[in-house]
């Protein structure tokens, strides 16, 4: 039996994180610490601390409902769990500058590359390079390649149900229309960004696990995002 790999494909969450500017900042802040609860309960052994975390539905790395860029989608809680896990397969987009599209040639280019293939069904990952590049500079909102609506139709075509990225956002940060959701919307899909270490996964196929909080009517969810890979 083959020796398998836990690869984790999450940002840390703390304050001070950067978020999608049109959404939530992260606060954590502290509900009880060790000696207020012991002062609490009388005890003398032992004392219980917990902190409180405020933070967007689409905070650090996480997946969107469908209901989130489609008024009749599925909410977070409504939709299909296999958009959630399930065979996957990462595509080297590394070379593309963050002054143009990801065009449906260079998903082909990229796949041909891999050695792999898209199978209806697939959860797919795009490795732009974004995070190990820029993550914690100013460029990190700014700067990034993201898909035209053309090849996020080119995905979806193919039976693809989730398309992550180690970026902000699927789309290219000059996209006001913000193609790669409206496909996600006409083919109620998901998409999931802010992964990293995508480089650990480039060019293989794994078993993807990036699992959403069951929130009631949810747009969206952070996850902790992981790749089990044969070594």
């Amino acid at each position: 039996m083959r020796q398998l790999k836990l690869i984790d494909l999450s940002q840390e969450i703390f304050q001070g994180m950067s978020v999608f500017p049109m959404h939530q900042p992260t606060f954590i802040m502290t509900n009880m610490t060790h000696e207020e609860n012991m002062n609490q309960t009388g005890s003398k052994a032992l004392g219980f601390s917990a902190r409180n975390i405020l933070i967007s539905e689409h905070g650090g790395t996480h997946c969107d409902a469908v209901w989130e860029y489609k008024p009749s989608g599925a909410t977070i809680d409504k939709m299909p769990m296999s958009h959630f896990w399930g065979s996957a397969i990462c595509i080297d987009l590394s070379h593309i500058r963050f002054d143009r599209y990801i065009e449906p040639k260079d998903l082909e280019l990229a796949v041909k590359k891999s050695g792999q293939e898209i199978l209806k069904g697939d959860i797919v990952l795009m490795y732009t390079g974004h995070f190990d590049r820029n993550f914690g500079t100013d460029k990190w909102q700014t700067e990034y390649t993201g898909l035209s609506y053309e090849a996020a139709k080119w995905l979806a075509e193919r039976g693809v149900v989730n398309i992550g990225v180690d970026a902000p956002a699927i789309d290219h940060p000059d996209d006001i229309n913000f193609s790669g959701h409206l496909i996600c919307g006409e083919y109620d899909m998901t998409n999931t960004e802010n992964l990293c270490n995508l480089d650990q996964i480039v060019n293989k196929r794994f078993l993807y696990f990036g699992l959403p909080l069951r929130i009631r009517d949810g747009s969206g969810s952070p996850i902790r995002a992981v790749a089990l890979v044969e070594e």
